[in-house]
C-alpha cells in the first residue's frame, strides 16, 4: 500500500487543509500514516498550547542527542521543487517513497516539546504550597437592605487562617473589612482584615483568638475614617460551624 505524501500529513495535521474521501479511506486503512499524523497532530496541539509561555528551560541535553540521532541514522531527504497546483502532480507526489526520518524526528520533537513543558510545570508549582486542612467553615448570607445576590464562605484553615470568598457586594466609597464577633456579647469583636478586589482573600486569624467564642463571621462597609472600630453597617454574616 502506497503511503500519502509526508508533506501532505503535515498540512492535514495542521488542518490547514480537509482530507479528501480517497485520503480519510486511506487513513482509515493504513496503520502507519495513522501513528504518523497522529504524533504530527500531538505535536501540534502541544505547541499551540505552549505559545503563551516565555523564558523556557533548555530540554534536557539527551533529548537533542535523540533528535540529531533519529535524523543521522536515515539519509537527509532530497529537496523538493515547489509544487504546482495539479491533481496529476498532488497524485505523483503521494506515490512517492516517504522519508523514514519522519517519524523518529516526530516522535523526538514531541519529547523536546514534553520536557520543556514538564519543566515549566514543576518550576511552576514546586514552591506551592499545599491547600492547609479546613477546621471550620461558615456560610456568608446578605443582610437586610444588601442585594440577595449577595454571599460568600469562609474557611477557618489549620495553620491559622481565614479564607473569605464574597461575591456580588455592593459598591463601597471606602472597604469592606472582615471581623469575627461574639454572638453572645455583640460588642465583642475581632478586626481581621480589610477585602481586596480578588474574588477571595486569606487573612491572618491573631493569635489566641477563641473561635468557639468569636464564631460570627460579619463583613462590613467601612469608611476611610480613620476610626478602627466598627461602622455599624454590616452586609454579610454566617456563624463558624466545626
Amino acid at each position: 500500500m502506497q503511503h500519502l505524501d509526508p508533506d501532505r500529513l503535515v498540512l492535514l495535521a495542521l488542518s490547514e487543509e480537509i482530507e479528501e474521501l480517497n485520503e480519510s479511506d486511506h487513513l482509515a486503512q493504513c496503520e502507519g500514516c495513522r501513528q504518523e499524523i497522529e504524533a504530527l497532530r500531538h505535536v501540534a496541539e502541544i505547541g499551540s498550547q505552549s505559545q503563551d509561555l516565555r523564558d523556557l528551560p533548555a530540554p534536557p541535553e539527551h533529548v537533542w542527542q535523540a533528535i540529531e540521532a533519529g535524523i543521522a541514522g536515515s539519509p537527509a531527504p532530497a529537496e523538493q521543487a515547489a509544487p504546482v497546483v495539479d491533481m496529476a502532480d498532488r497524485r505523483a507526489r503521494r506515490e512517492r517513497p516517504r522519508p523514514r526520518w519522519l517519524l523518529p524526528a516526530v516522535a523526538a520533537a514531541a519529547a523536546a516539546v514534553m520536557a520543556v513543558a514538564g519543566t515549566v510545570a514543576v518550576d511552576r508549582f514546586a514552591d506551592r504550597t499545599p491547600d492547609a486542612p479546613v477546621t471550620a467553615r461558615a456560610t456568608l448570607t446578605p443582610l437586610k437592605e444588601v442585594p440577595p445576590n449577595a454571599g460568600g464562605d469562609v474557611r477557618v484553615l489549620a495553620d491559622g487562617r481565614l479564607q473569605v470568598d464574597v461575591h456580588n457586594l455592593p459598591l463601597t466609597t471606602g472597604f469592606h473589612e472582615v471581623w469575627l464577633l461574639d454572638p453572645d456579647n455583640p460588642g465583642k469583636m475581632v478586626a481581621i482584615g480589610s477585602l481586596t478586589d480578588k474574588p477571595d482573600v486569606v487573612l491572618p486569624v491573631p493569635p489566641g483568638t477563641d473561635l468557639n467564642r468569636y464564631r460570627l463571621v460579619d463583613i462590613s462597609d467601612e469608611p476611610h475614617d480613620g476610626d478602627a472600630t466598627h461602622s455599624g453597617r454590616s452586609l454579610l454574616r454566617g456563624t463558624l460551624t466545626y
